[in-house]
């Protein structure tokens, strides 16, 4: 599209990792829609803690009053109670995953959806400052890396930290002396999890960023192949994709370096720990302070009490890379939508075809304006074209009548309302777009035909296609109307891609018709077939019609003529040749002279 550079929206690649309880509590408020899985699995969780707390006094127990009783019926019950705790604990395991698995997986769903919606909505000004492969790595990498958490790494942290408080109170229940003894640990592991998170937040940022940029890279590189060979410039693409894939590789090698330090670090810290309890255990069992059988089941506590620190700590990658994408995607779905619907928002019904711009300004950058105090009427049914150099802003024009962007000063008006007053669908199902390069979806001929009219039956779908002269080309190919057309319509032709567009505006049945270049990169022949169908579909429409071939838009009711974006001429085609100005020294350009060869005059039907 024309026009200047786009604002600077997009978020800085070096952007400080974000408060962690923010986004934790963000992430916490995702789950509040499915709290009943959510309350069945913290049920389970309770249940597998409390097993986990038990264990152990059971083996106590059977040190100190069976084994040196030799009580060996008491033993045995003893052994099948904890049996029966064990089983308790892994069924309860097994479960309280499965629960919050249906929770993360419903909530990756929704908000993979909430994602897209928003990209639906975001105005044209910031997805074109965007590169569309980091758009999809947010939708796609970093909801993966959601996923992974939500569905695996949660519910085993959660387990993890209700075993840690079982535990605990166990200890403290069965003697506070050994039990302060394994916690003495606990405020030191708690500053080295706080250093690791701030080294691994900062470290899993920069693998999302660098992975957004191998996505965008791949997705420019796929897109543009063809250009790439034609040039000779796959070696040096192939050189600068191995560039950013190298440096993808070496933030998630410093990110792995970072979490891989963090499981030995709590080996440190639970051996220090089992050596401290084992020789204070020693000396309090001397003292008969308290039996060996107690001695034995603190050694297993500080082994369980561990346990879940290491199952936090292989853990710890997903969730540090969880977060890392949630910041991305709440960074998207915070953006502020600068085109939006009006609160008392009018739906147009009836729409004659008046269009109005009165004094209209606009710049995609408020220091270099696009638009200039532009201001003319089209009355309904008339064709304007739009004409002048390349960057004068004439697609700009077109968009502001759209509504993708908002004017900065003045107001846009069809039938004598405020575009920003209307519902932006609406106002989009009055208007027909038909652009210099057509894009066709993945689907048939028909599907794409009907895309901007669903409820068309296939006879009003084939009456359009003869309209804009498409029927005859598509019955010839190898299913008809039921062709395949693959990705971006790739299977067909420059000139039928653009047929089909312009059947498709036909199908919609617009009151207002913007072409934009529409028979720019058509071959002679077929442009005369795509000019008789827009003569067609120009018929009573209030049309917008720009073109480079002004041998095109001869006949237009009033020509504008823009230049660095202002409106320095209108006029009628033989009014703007006799004023000598812009238009009569471009058409000059083109022709030689103020009379069309007659070769021209055939070419647009004349």
């Amino acid at each position: 599209m024309q026009g200047g550079p786009m604002r600077q929206l997009a978020e800085t690649k070096e952007e400080k990792a974000k408060n962690s309880r923010q986004v934790v509590g963000r992430m916490v408020g995702l789950l509040r829609p499915y709290w009943g899985w959510m309350a069945a699995a913290m049920g389970l969780v309770l249940i597998s803690a409390a097993a986990q707390g038990a264990g152990p006094v059971l083996i106590g127990r059977a040190v100190d009053t069976l084994i040196v009783e030799k009580d060996l019926t008491g033993l045995a019950w003893t052994m099948v109670a904890l049996a029966g705790v064990y089983f308790l604990n892994m069924v309860a395991f097994r479960y309280q995953v499965y629960f919050m698995a249906r929770a993360g997986m419903q909530l990756l769903t929704d908000l993979r959806q909430r994602v897209f919606d928003k990209l639906q909505g975001l105005s044209l000004q910031y997805l074109e400052s965007k590169a569309a492969g980091d758009l999809m790595s947010r939708l796609v990498n970093d909801i993966d890396a959601l996923n992974s958490f939500f569905s695996q790494a949660l519910a085993q942290m959660i387990g993890a930290l209700f075993s840690l408080v079982g535990i605990g109170v166990a200890m403290m229940l069965l003697n506070w002396q050994l039990g302060l003894a394994v916690l003495v640990m606990v405020p030191v592991l708690l500053w080295t999890t706080k250093v690791f998170t701030q080294w691994a937040r900062r470290a899993f940022r920069r693998t999302r960023e660098t992975l957004g940029d191998v996505s965008a890279d791949l997705q420019e590189e796929l897109s543009a192949v063809k250009v790439a060979q034609a040039f000779n410039r796959t070696d040096r693409n192939v050189q600068r994709f191995a560039e950013r894939n190298a440096a993808n590789r070496d933030a998630n090698v410093n990110a792995t370096a970072v979490t891989s330090a963090f499981s030995p670090a709590m080996d440190v810290l639970s051996t220090l720990d089992l050596a401290l309890v084992v020789a204070m255990g020693g000396v309090l069992a001397i003292r008969g302070v308290v039996t060996p059988g107690t001695v034995v089941a603190f050694i297993q506590y500080v082994q369980n009490f561990f346990r879940p620190i290491q199952t936090v700590a292989q853990m710890w990658t997903t969730a540090q890379s969880a977060l890392a994408a949630a910041e991305r995607v709440f960074d998207l779905l915070d953006l502020p939508v600068t085109v939006e619907d009006a609160p008392d928002a009018v739906e147009l019904t009836d729409v004659r075809g008046e269009v109005v711009f009165e004094h209209v300004s606009f710049g995609y950058d408020r220091e270099e304006m696009v638009l200039q105090d532009v201001s003319f009427r089209v009355a309904p049914g008339q064709t304007f074209a739009i004409v002048g150099p390349t960057g004068a802003g004439k697609t700009t024009l077109v968009s502001l009548l759209a509504r993708f962007y908002d004017p900065d000063e003045g107001r846009v008006l069809v039938d004598g309302l405020d575009v920003r007053r209307a519902a932006q669908r609406s106002l989009r199902r009055k208007m027909g777009i038909v652009t210099q390069e057509p894009f066709l979806f993945s689907g048939t001929v028909m599907d794409n035909l009907r895309y901007g009219r669903l409820e068309a039956s296939d006879e009003e779908v084939m009456a359009a296609a003869k309209v804009a002269n498409a029927d005859e080309f598509i019955r010839k190919l190898p299913n008809g109307y039921q062709t395949e057309v693959g990705e971006r319509g790739k299977l067909l032709s420059q000139g039928q891609r653009q047929l089909i567009s312009i059947a498709r505006a036909v199908l919609a049945d617009p009151r207002i018709l913007i072409l934009d270049e529409a028979t720019a990169s058509i071959d002679t022949r077929t442009e005369v077939m795509i000019q008789q169908a827009l003569n067609r579909l120009l018929q009573g429409r209030t049309s917008f019609v720009i073109a480079h071939r002004l041998s095109t838009i001869r006949n237009a009711d009033q020509l504008l003529v823009i230049q660095d974006g202002a409106l320095v001429e209108q006029g009628t085609h033989e009014a703007l040749l006799r004023e000598n100005g812009l238009y009569a020294e471009l058409y000059r350009r083109q022709f030689g002279s103020v009379g069309e060869p007659a070769a021209l005059q055939t070419v647009t039907g004349d």
